[in-house]
């Protein structure tokens, strides 16, 4: 395997600058930027949990506790179903197809690509890759902006029974070391990057980019037991110190989430479980903030002695609580750049100004919310009264009564008075709510205009008698604004993601024996093959598939006219074209092949049949006697072990090779059919 990146010890004055470059990293983020305010509105939204209202709140109480008759203010979903839909396509154009990154070459390196892409296949699989699109498609269209660390790594894990790394002998299944290219969406919340620069180009620009987790005691020490070549000497002073700043962000949305979000950050584990008195030699803490920082920098600003210390390099560093340094690592990729790539649907030059799609439909998702709790409004007014009343003979309490049966006393002042005169009804009328529910629909019609859908996409029923043809037509310009964002992402994320995966294979990936399941067989990773083929590979995704980067319908073609046109047909070794057309579609039939030795055996008996043949039609009415002298000198049958083939020794599925009777027989059947 080749050298992964470099971890290195480095001296406390070191450790020191980098701890406070992380802290001028985070300062600058934040400094000028809003960033988590503005993504938890947007959040609110999402989840329409926006209102905020002494009477919503009310209403919502009472249904609650059983109470049916009060109304909830209604916030119409726009912006959720919009987002949804978004990311329902991205996540068909990219991610359906298997495996999610098809790999393909040159005919010389068919072999290494199904390699490659088996590896891929293999690294996305345990990775979760698919989960961690759909995420980052949804970060996209809510913020219009979404980040993804792609980066090598190695994780411990147990070892299954059937696995060979498992041993019945021990109380444990052995651990394995598997490594790969890691994909990890990082939640924006608790996520800073050098904001001096446009979002997609981070990895190229800027000097920084990072993130914070939270980790328990047990997590962290698995954590920090991964990793290679980690600083040991601060690995007690990472349990000893509680996060100081409590950087990590958990944002205030859902009001009936099953779990208090603030509540991780406050649990003395080791209280609860009642070992807060026993006699430990590190003093643990509640919880602890694990950043990761990607810095571009100087070596020697740093005191680092390293080679060229003068030229910029990529470093990455892990702190633990914003103040031990427990890991600093070299980035000796061979692409050069941070590794986390940003993207954003909806790019139009002004950078971080630009809106998001949820922010665009946001407005719609408000008037029309306005409009539908005037309607609930006029239905708190059906279902109650307003009047006018004489206090002086009717009490205010009495007729304010939520008790729908409770009568009304009047006081003395009114004996002997009409009673209709104490009270007089206001008269409800509400012309307003049908005009407002047609309006409503004309204003989701404006959210569908401005993200370019339509009901159809969104899997709403549409009356209508359009033929098959129109509504297909119909439906394929609705694809037109989605198919625009698929380019976009094409080019600002997968075309570099893609590429670091691919150089990252290259350089660091070991031999190995993996499964490739749409061949459906065992591929042998040979790392030398793949790093001799670097510049033939070419990586596709659901937007480029491979039929697309190979041609297919024209290589179709192709045969064809190779078939039926014998000139052109001569120009071609047919068998590896029709071999390297096979396996771009996934079929791999080299085992099938015949051996060299094989086909120079089978054309000799070819030939050796054909001068059989034409010498038969010359010993017609020949005589016995001299019949056999001629065949004393008839050429010999060609035999297998001649050209080194061995037909018992082929494949059981390979066809059987040409055969033919020997001389005599052939002389028998002649002689029989003269007679």
């Amino acid at each position: 395997m080749a050298t992964s990146n470099t971890p290195l010890l480095i001296s406390k004055q070191s450790q020191e600058a980098i701890v406070a470059l992380l802290a001028q990293c985070k300062a600058l983020d934040n400094q000028h930027w809003n960033t988590r305010n503005q993504m938890r509105k947007v959040d609110l939204a999402y989840m329409r949990e926006a209102d905020f209202t002494t009477e919503n709140y009310r209403a919502k109480t009472a249904n609650t506790l059983g109470d049916a008759t009060k109304y909830q203010n209604i916030t119409v979903p726009v912006v959720l179903p919009q987002v949804e839909a978004a990311v329902t396509y991205q996540s068909s154009v990219f991610l359906t197809g298997h495996p999610i990154f098809g790999v393909t070459s040159n005919p010389a390196s068919i072999d290494e690509a199904i390699q490659m892409e088996t590896v891929i296949e293999d690294q996305a699989t345990k990775g979760g890759w698919t989960a961690e699109f759909i995420k980052f498609f949804r970060d996209g269209f809510k913020y219009n902006i979404a980040a993804m660390e792609v980066s090598w790594g190695r994780k411990v894990t147990a070892a299954l029974e059937t696995d060979p790394g498992f041993s019945t002998n021990q109380a444990k299944p052995k651990e394995v070391i598997w490594e790969g290219n890691k994909l990890k969406r990082l939640d924006l919340y608790n996520s800073f990057w050098d904001k001096r620069c446009l979002p997609c180009e981070v990895p190229y620009k800027a000097e920084f980019a990072g993130y914070t987790e939270q980790y328990s005691r047990i997590a962290l020490k698995q954590f920090i037991q991964e990793l290679p070549d980690k600083l040991v000497d601060n690995v007690i002073a990472c349990f000893e110190t509680g996060a100081v700043q409590n950087d990590f962000y958990i944002p205030d949305l859902n009001p009936d989430t099953r779990t208090d979000a603030n509540l991780t950050s406050n649990t003395n584990w080791l209280a609860w479980a009642g070992l807060s008195g026993a006699d430990n030699k590190i003093s643990y803490k509640d919880n602890y903030e694990v950043t990761t920082l990607y810095a571009r920098i100087l070596p020697a600003d740093f005191n680092l002695r390293v080679p060229a210390k003068n030229t910029p390099q990529v470093w990455k560093f892990i702190i633990v609580n914003n103040l031990t340094l427990i890991y600093a690592e070299r980035q000796t990729n061979a692409h050069g750049l941070i590794p986390i790539l940003f993207a954003q649907p909806n790019e139009d030059g002004l950078g971080y100004q630009t809106k998001s799609l949820a922010t665009n439909v946001q407005p719609i998702q408000q008037i029309t919310s306005a409009m539908w709790n005037s309607i609930i409004a006029a239905r708190r007014r059906a279902i109650s009264d307003r009047g006018l009343y004489d206090p002086s003979r009717v009490d205010a309490a009495h007729i304010n009564n939520e008790n729908p049966s409770a009568k009304i006393p009047v006081r003395p002042s009114a004996y002997g008075k009409p009673l209709n005169e104490s009270y007089f009804p206001i008269p409800f009328r509400d012309d307003q709510s049908g005009v407002l529910m047609q309006e409503t629909q004309s204003l989701l019609q404006m959210a569908n205009v401005i993200s370019g859908q339509n009901q159809a996409r969104q899997g709403q029923f549409v009356k209508g008698n359009k033929t098959l043809h129109e509504f297909s037509t119909v439906m394929n310009n609705a694809n037109g604004r989605d198919q625009l964002c698929s380019l976009l992402l094409e080019a600002q994320f997968f075309t570099p993601l893609k590429e670091i995966l691919k150089i990252n294979i290259l350089q660091f990936q070991g031999g190995t024996s993996l499964y490739n399941k749409d061949k459906e067989q065992i591929v042998d990773v040979d790392p030398i093959k793949l790093r001799k083929a670097i510049l033939d590979f070419k990586v596709s995704d659901g937007l480029l598939p491979t039929d697309k980067l190979i041609n297919a319908e024209a290589l179709q073609i192709a045969l064809q006219v190779l078939q039926s046109n014998q000139v052109v047909a001569s120009q071609y070794n047919l068998g590896p074209l029709f071999t390297y057309f096979l396996k771009t579609q996934g079929a791999h039939i080299s085992e099938f092949e015949k051996s060299p030795e094989q086909i120079a055996y089978e054309q000799a008996m070819m030939q050796w049949q054909q001068q059989m043949a034409n010498i038969a039609q010359m010993l017609r009415g020949v005589g016995p006697d001299e019949l056999q002298n001629l065949i004393k000198q008839m050429p010999p049958q060609p035999q297998p072990q001649q050209f080194g083939y061995n037909p018992a020794g082929k494949d059981p599925y390979a066809p059987a090779p040409a055969r033919s009777n020997n001389v005599n027989n052939i002389v028998n059947n002649i002689t029989g059919k003269m007679q």
